[in-house]
């Protein structure tokens, strides 16, 4: 979780949170995986992140990982810049052939809609996490 806040913090660094804090869609989606196919889940994933991030302008973060004591218990932090750019996401060959492919290997889901407590002190924190990075 602790890289998770702090890739949160370097995505946002360049944003102004508090114009996108309407706008934007923040989730955490909650994924377990049957072991028996846990490494072609985390291939595909890989791929989708990937290419979720590189070819649509409006997700901000597909960043997955997983729990130290249960890598077969996956979290992914998804971020968009707002419900058209999550609806387009949606539709995308990449996510389109992930959730087709993986359908089998999933043994639950659930989606936790996110919203930021303090969007003014966030926008000096990722500054200060830029600093941090840089420096």
């Amino acid at each position: 979780m602790k890289y998770c806040i702090i890739v949160f913090l370097i995505i946002f660094s360049s944003f102004n949170v508090s114009a996108q804090k309407e706008d934007m869609i923040i989730r955490i989606s909650e994924i377990e995986i049957d072991f028996s196919y846990l490494e072609e889940y985390n291939k595909i994933l890989k791929e989708e992140a990937e290419a979720s991030i590189r070819l649509e302008p409006g997700v901000i973060s597909i960043f997955p990982m997983y729990t130290k004591e249960n890598p077969n218990q996956i979290r992914i932090l998804e971020i968009y810049a707002n419900k058209k750019a999550y609806e387009s996401h949606l539709k995308t060959p990449h996510f389109l052939k992930y959730k087709t492919t993986t359908l089998k290997m999933v043994k639950s889901l659930k989606l936790i809609d996110m919203e930021a407590i303090d969007p003014a002190t966030m926008k000096k924190i990722f500054i200060k996490s830029k600093q941090t990075k840089n420096g």
